[in-house]
């Protein structure tokens, strides 16, 4: 099946730009980086070229010599039958952290074949491993990819006039309670599969629960066999912590705690395993301001922070929580709907700014969730599951009077500032706090 990836507008930027250079598109593992550049290829250009150099040792063979990119074009052609073109055929180079010699051959294709339209997909966890000579500094464009977003998850199933109706009309017009009824559910679903594609298409074709919870623990395995097979760092440790993350966020207080990931551990033995993971694309560590003044990384309490998964369905499956919890009103699931939530809204946050938000909280017990940049702005952004309104996010107005400030859970507004978007919607948040705040003409309770 096919499934529309906003990355692609991205792509077509890169291909079409004057300066381009070769690219590098990152993601964590099975995120649909090999798929998009298929298909990207396929629309956008008269041929694709196509490699892997995971498990072929002939195409390893070809970068073992001199890097001409010439050369290694010539022996690509003669390799698949068919001459490469240059501007008319895209060359694929998948899997490209296996191989450091064709990491560093970039470096020649963008200064001597700049005529060469490359394209290369890697894991962050394999590249952030490539032995520092190899990684040409400054000659390639990098994108990054995640796992399908909300707005993704619409698209892969079909409901490609809903998101449009969307991004046509919201924030100047409410959303009918009809399509709010159908986003609900459709978040729903996605609070159960989440945005891993293989887990999504196979919702989409089978609608069957059982076989996302295989395809899920088949993801989380093939993790855990990446921490054995790259790690430099103790895989004890990485286990351990990378074990610990759903319990933790299932808190009442979500600040990550060394302690809770083995007895009497210190932060000082474990915080490189966390960075491991960190640098792998695998969590989000969100760290505590200390002060939310721009710019917002100046500010930042280091010794205070939450880790986040980097996929809500992953998380689900590694809670082990069943896949009825979403509809349950059993209070046990409560403390776990709010910390997917939390983790859904932080992913959607940083798919839509390209930054990781921070976390505010005072000196006694008020916190507010995230607080993330736009435009240049620091905007507070209050991720709640159903429909408590704490006083933290009203406190934190009233204490540093932002432009703007978010909440998911309907509430009326402090001056004008804060803000509710329905957690289907949180993907617009910058043209919601761009908006007419409370001018916004509204529709019937629970429309907006």
């Amino acid at each position: 099946m096919l499934m529309k990836r906003t990355i692609c507008k991205d792509l077509l930027k890169w291909k079409n730009s004057d300066d381009r250079k070769p690219l590098l598109l990152q993601g964590v593992r099975q995120c649909g980086k090999t798929y998009i550049l298929k298909e990207f290829g396929k629309k956008n250009y008269d041929d694709v070229a196509y490699f892997t150099f995971e498990r072929n040792p002939i195409l390893h063979d070809l970068f073992r010599t001199d890097l001409d990119p010439k050369r290694l074009v010539e022996g690509l052609g003669l390799m698949r039958g068919k001459k490469i073109e240059p501007g008319r055929t895209l060359l694929i180079l998948d899997e490209i952290q296996f191989c450091n010699r064709a990491l560093t051959s970039l470096k020649f294709f963008c200064e001597d074949a700049p005529e060469y339209h490359v394209a290369c997909a890697g894991s962050l966890l394999g590249v952030m491993l490539s032995k520092p000579y190899s990684f040409p500094v400054g000659k390639v464009d990098r994108l990054k990819m995640y796992p399908l977003t909300f707005k993704e998850f619409l698209l892969a199933n079909s409901e490609d006039l809903v998101v449009e109706y969307i991004d046509a009309n919201y924030p100047a017009a409410a959303i009918p309670a009809p399509v709010a009824d159908k986003l609900t559910t459709y978040l729903n679903q996605y609070f159960l599969i989440g945005g891993m594609p293989a887990a999504v298409a196979s919702w989409i074709t089978k609608k069957d629960i059982r076989k996302i919870d295989v395809i899920l623990d088949t993801i989380i395995k093939d993790y855990a066999d990446d921490f054995a097979k790259h790690a430099f760092e103790s895989l004890t440790k990485l286990t351990l912590i990378w074990s610990s993350i759903p319990v933790q966020l299932a808190r009442e207080n979500k600040k990550f705690v060394f302690g809770h990931v083995k007895a009497g551990a210190r932060s000082k033995d474990l915080e490189d395993a966390l960075e491991w993971l960190v640098d792998a694309g695998l969590v989000y560590k969100v760290k505590k301001l200390s002060e939310p003044k721009m710019p917002l990384s100046m500010f930042v309490d280091n010794t205070s922070f939450k880790v986040y998964m980097a996929d809500i369905g992953t998380l689900r499956r590694m809670s082990g929580v069943p896949s009825d919890f979403i509809f349950s009103a059993d209070k046990e699931y409560d403390e776990f709907k709010g910390a997917i939530m939390e983790n859904y809204v932080l992913s959607e946050l940083i798919s839509s700014t390209g930054n990781v938000p921070y976390y505010w909280r005072s000196d006694a017990t008020a916190e507010v969730d995230f607080v993330t940049q736009i435009d240049g702005k620091a905007i507070p952004v209050e991720a709640k599951a159903g429909k408590n309104k704490s006083k933290s996010l009203v406190e934190y107005v009233i204490r540093y009077r932002p432009d703007a400030a978010v909440t998911t859970t309907p509430r009326r507004n402090v001056d004008g500032t804060i803000r509710h978007i329905p957690p289907y919607l949180i993907w617009k948040i910058e043209s919601r706090v761009a908006g007419d705040g409370p001018s916004l003409r509204t529709m019937p309770s629970g429309t907006e």
